[in-house]
Order: structure tokens, then sequence, then C-alpha cells
């Protein structure tokens, strides 16, 4: 099977070939790791190969509806027993840290019969954006190598959308998959909060706002996987109601013409980039000829306190994963990124007290958005305010490097925080990505439809944020999208190898 073969088929299809024996588990496998060689020099998306772990696979028997298509996972809380896990830190490289069990969403990944080829990179404990770990190296577009996949699920979107897998693992925590998703013209889906297990070790953390899925080509794969991995685990907090029906045959019918409030502005209050607005109108264009409402409205709620209130919950997770990481490795401090000790610092220096008001306003934004979902179907919004950055233009810029190295020789970071940093750190940190965080911090669903590509040549992705459950409609829409506007076969052509 060669490689302009194998990229004709998503992970269903391949699997439905293999099923058929027009192609072998073998070939299927042969063609993925033949592109991975070829493009992972470039692009630097898989940090961990599991080579005689899929040679096993590719020769035993196998069911499921994805039966050995290829696929990977995440090096983010996606463990897999016995394979090396670095997280894109530096110490748990450096010990060669290997996960005693798997992760529970692994577990049901392999359940559906996939082949694990091995674990892309991500930012250092998911914490940013980008995909550029000072222990891993940065991971490149293959739309533009000089620009960034997005992050956190950087490595996993560049595999994908270069051809190595038709659909690859991923987590979202504040963005992180539908980032990558629209910086890599790329479809994805964040389900809602619970819907997809966390365990044994990360059921509902960060209170739910994180939660695993896929990255993919199709949106048919994206909603049979969700079928195969979605469901209660014992010791979850809540046990949610499933869909009326398989989300791979509800994505047959076309939705009911939606009612759909479009928000263009930043919360952030700064200005979108010109493409951001272009994504936008052309997204608009597409769902109007499908025959749905169309009009300006958003949740009224503090968009810039939202921000505000996402960093700081994520600051007291960055504390606690390195307290983790330095009792499990006996880590020094520069086996840590300046940017995350900055975040662990900031989120000691909260009080629990402090931590609890500002969880507290969760519910006001729940309220919020449910205020809006019952006048509105779907919330729609730019996926990012930008098209995606070059690398190294998240870099820690000059002035954040100066509050940040005397805060982390402060006892306390009281004078930091209330001179601004965070409000400061929001805007810098969040300007290109301002959308995304409402879903985490609601827990609920939402996606990424890739309709546009840019005048640079980059993608650019709208984003639709659901009601609670509403991880079908959000499927039906994007398949309708998807029939009228189809993606599939838009593929990069990178330099020096599809030359």
């Amino acid at each position: 099977m060669d490689h302009r073969d194998y990229v004709r088929h998503d992970a269903l299809g391949l699997a439905e070939l293999i099923a058929h024996g027009e192609v072998s588990a073998t070939e299927v496998l042969a063609a993925a790791r033949r592109r991975l060689d070829a493009v992972d020099p470039t692009l630097n998306c898989v940090i961990q190969r599991m080579d005689e772990i899929a040679d096993q696979r590719a020769g035993t028997a196998v069911t499921g509806p994805f039966a050995h298509a290829p696929f990977l996972i995440k090096d983010l809380f996606q463990n897999y027993a016995g394979v090396p896990t670095t997280y894109g830190n530096a110490a748990l490289k450096r010990i060669g840290f290997k996960p005693p069990v798997h992760a529970e969403v692994v577990r049901r990944f392999i359940t559906s019969g996939v082949n694990i080829l091995g674990k892309t990179n991500t930012p250092e404990f998911g914490a940013k954006g980008i995909t550029e770990p000072e222990a891993n190296g940065p991971t490149r577009n293959p739309w533009n190598p000089a620009h960034t996949p997005g992050g956190s699920s950087g490595g996993s979107a560049a595999a994908v959308a270069a051809g190595v897998v038709p659909m690859a693992g991923a987590n979202d925590g504040g963005g992180s998959i539908r980032i990558p998703a629209a910086c890599c013209g790329l479809f994805g889906l964040k389900p809602g909060r619970a819907r997809v297990p966390g365990g044994p070790e990360h059921t509902d953390m960060m209170h739910g706002a994180a939660v695993d899925h896929v990255v993919s080509r199709s949106v048919r794969d994206s909603a049979a996987m969700l079928d195969a991995i979605a469901g209660y685990e014992p010791g979850a907090i809540v046990r949610i109601e499933g869909p009326s029906m398989p989300y791979r045959q509800a994505i047959e019918r076309d939705p009911k013409p939606l009612r759909i409030g479009v928000m263009e502005t930043s919360p952030l209050g700064q200005p979108l980039h010109p493409e951001a607005g272009a994504a936008l109108t052309r997204t608009i264009a597409c769902l109007t000829d499908l025959g749905h409402d169309v009009e300006p409205a958003a949740p009224k709620l503090d968009g810039a306190q939202l921000c505000q209130d996402f960093l700081s919950m994520w600051f007291v997770q960055m504390a606690r994963v390195v307290d983790e990481v330095r009792a499990l490795s006996g880590a020094r401090a520069n086996e840590f990124e300046l940017d995350t000790r900055a975040m662990a610092h900031l989120g000691r220096s909260l009080s629990a007290v402090e931590y609890s008001t500002l969880h507290g306003r969760w519910l006001g934004y729940r309220q919020a958005l449910a205020a809006f979902h019952a006048d509105y179907d779907l919330l729609l919004t730019p996926t990012l305010a930008s098209p995606p950055v070059a690398i190294g233009e998240l870099a820690t810029p000059g002035w954040q490097h100066a509050a940040l190295k005397p805060l982390l020789h402060m006892p306390s970071a009281r004078a930091l925080l209330a001179s601004g940093i965070v409000d400061r750190m929001a805007h810098e940190n969040l300007r290109h990505v301002p959308f995304t965080q409402l879903a985490n911090l609601t827990g609920t669903p939402a996606m990424s439809v890739p309709l546009h590509i840019g005048e640079s040549g980059l993608p650019l992705g709208s984003q639709f944020v659901g009601p609670p459950g509403g991880e079908t409609l959000l499927f039906q829409l994007a398949a309708q999208i998807e029939r009228a506007a189809p993606w599939f076969d838009r593929l990069p052509r990178i330099a020096g190898v599809d030359e």
C-alpha cells in the first residue's frame, strides 16, 4: 500500500479494507511507518515509538470498529503501561518513567481495535497552546513547518494532518483538542465533562475541565471513537446519560434548522486578526446556505475574569503536578521550564479560600451559558483569534522573564499578584486563543470545524459550543458541513518530503 492509497481512507475505511482482505494489517502498519519516517525529521510529532508493540498487534486477531487502524496516543495522561512517558518534562524523561497501568481511555482505545504506533509530542504538562517543550523540542505544522501546529495536542494534530495516521489521541483542558485541530485543518471535538473516563489516576482532573478524545480527518472517525470510549468508569463523580443513539449512527441525519449565536469579538477585548474574521465569515455563509439562522449573540459574562480564573486554576494544577513529579523523580528546579516553575509558584500563592472563590465563579459561567442556550442551539466563535503563530513567537517574552525570575525567589507571590501580573499573563498568553476556555470551565462539549485556509496557506477553524449533552447535535452539524464543504482530501504538501 503506497502513501497515496493509504491517505485516501479514514480509520474506519482502513479497518474495512483489512476486514475484507483487500490489504493486510501489516501492510497498513508499514504504510503508516513509512510516512512517519518521512515526515518526522521535519515535524518532530512522535517522541516515543512503540514498534514492537505495534508489530505484535498487527499479527494478532483484533475486533472492534477500528481493527488494526494505525493510531497514536498523546504523551500526556494517555499512559500505556510499560512505555516511557515524559509529559514533556525533562525529569520524567531522565528517569525513563514507565507507568505501571494503562489509562482507562487507552484501554478503551485498544478495545476499539486501533494499532498504537507511538506517543506524540506535547508541551510540558500540556500547559500551552503551542507544542515546544524544552525536553523534546518543538513540533511543527505540516502546512508550514515554520509555524506551530497548536497545542497541547500538537504532536497528534501534526501527525494526522501529515498523513501518518488518520486519527490520534488528544485531550483538552483549555482548548488542546480544538486549537491544534484549527491550526492543522482537522476536525476536533471536545466531549463534555465526564463523557470520557480519565482514570484511574486522573478522573475528574481539574474539576472535570479536562477530557480525552481524538483529532481526526473525518467526522465519522471522531463519532465512532466517542462511541467506543465514552461511558462511566468506577470512581467517577457522576454517571451521565448516554446518547439516544450511537454518534456514528446519528451523523447520518442532518440536524433540524438551528438558531446559532455568533460571538465576533474576543472576550479579552482585543481585535481579531482579519483571517480569523474571514474564517468566521466563511463558516456563517456555509451555515446560512444549509438553512440555519445565524445572528450576533454571546453569553452575558465577564470574559476577562473567566480567562483569569482559568489561568489561576492552571497555576494551582501546575503546583500540584510539579510537586508530584519532584516526589517521583527527585527533579531539580532546572528540570522544569521557567514558565512551569512560575505558574506553580503563583498557584501556591493562592489561599484555599481564594481558590474556592474563583472555582465558585464557574457556576456563574455555567448559568450564563445555559441562559444563552435557552435562546440559541449553539454558540459559534473563531477557534483562534489569529492564524497559527511562528515557532518561537510565544516563547516567554522579556517582560515576563523580568517578572517571573524575581518571583521564583520570593517566599510569596502576593506583590506580583497584586501588581496585575495574572491579568497581563492572561492577555499575553491567551490573546491568540481566548475563545476555547469557556467550554472547559462550563463542562460543555465544543468542536472546531476546518473550513478555512488563509491567504498564507495556513488553516484556521471555527468553534461551536453546545449545551450539556450536546455532542450528538455537534456531530450532526459537523457531518452536515463536511458533506456540504468536504475537507478530507485537503492535505498539505511538506517541503522536502512531498516534492
